[in-house]
C-alpha cells in the first residue's frame, strides 16, 4: 500500500508526489525528519531556528535533519526568501507515498525497520492531531465544531475489496481538493485520517 501524510493506497502517478524508495526511504524514518517535512508541507517554508521553535527543537538537531532531508531530497533551498547567512527551506513536494506492504517484506532488515518507524512515527502524528483537536475545540466557531467527525466502522471485506474502497475515499477526497480558494473567509485547512486494517476474528 502506498502510504503519505494523508494515507493513500492507490498507485501514485503525480509529480507532487514524492514516491519514496528503499534508499530515500531511510533517510525519512527518523521521528524529527518526519514532523519537520510535515511543517514544511503544512505552515510554508521556514528557517532552521522558525522550526525549532515551532518543533520545541534545538536549531542544530533541525539544521542537521533539515540537510540530511535535503540530502535525499525531501526539502530544498528557497533563495527567494534567504537574506545573508538566514537559510530557508521548503518541502520538494506536496507529499510522500511508498509501498509500505512491500517494504514489509523487504530481505533487508534495515529496511524493515526503517518503514516500521515511518508507520508509527505517522499513527502518533495522528493520534496527537486528533487529541489536539478535541483540546481545543471550544476555541473554533460553532460551524466547525459541528463540521467535524470521528467515526469506525467494521465492515466485511476481502483485501481486493478493501483497496478498492480505499481508492474510493481518496478519489472523494481529492474531489474536494481546490473547491476553496487560500484564505477563503471561514476556511481552514482540514486534516482527514484514513486508517484500514484487518482485525482478528476472535
Amino acid at each position: 500500500m502506498p502510504a503519505t501524510e494523508d494515507g493513500g493506497d492507490s498507485p501514485v502517478d503525480d509529480p507532487k508526489i514524492h514516491m519514496v524508495d528503499a534508499r530515500t526511504l531511510r533517510g525519512l524514518a527518523h521521528p524529527l525528519r518526519l514532523r519537520l517535512l510535515s511543517a514544511l508541507r503544512e505552515f510554508g517554508p521556514a528557517t532552521a531556528s522558525g522550526l525549532a521553535d515551532r518543533l520545541g527543537e534545538s536549531s542544530g538537531a533541525t539544521s542537521y535533519h533539515l540537510r540530511q532531508l535535503a540530502a535525499y531530497g525531501f526539502v530544498e533551498d528557497d533563495p527567494e526568501r534567504g537574506k545573508g547567512r538566514e537559510r530557508w527551506w521548503r518541502a520538494v513536494h506536496m507529499g510522500t507515498a511508498f509501498n509500505s506492504g512491500r517494504f514489509m517484506s523487504h530481505p533487508d532488515p534495515e529496511v524493515r525497520g526503517a518503514v516500521g518507524v515511518v508507520l508509527h512515527e505517522i499513527a502518533t502524528t495522528h493520534a496527537q492531531e486528533l487529541n489536539t483537536w478535541l483540546g481545543t475545540m471550544h476555541e473554533w466557531p460553532e460551524e466547525w465544531r459541528r463540521g467535524w467527525d470521528v467515526s469506525d466502522f467494521k465492515v466485511r471485506l476481502t483485501p481486493d475489496l478493501s483497496s478498492e474502497l480505499i481508492g474510493k475515499i481518496h478519489d472523494l477526497i481529492e474531489s474536494y481538493r481546490g473547491r476553496v480558494p487560500e484564505g477563503a473567509e471561514g476556511s481552514a485547512n482540514v486534516r482527514s485520517h484514513v486508517h484500514f486494517f484487518p482485525r482478528p476474528a476472535e
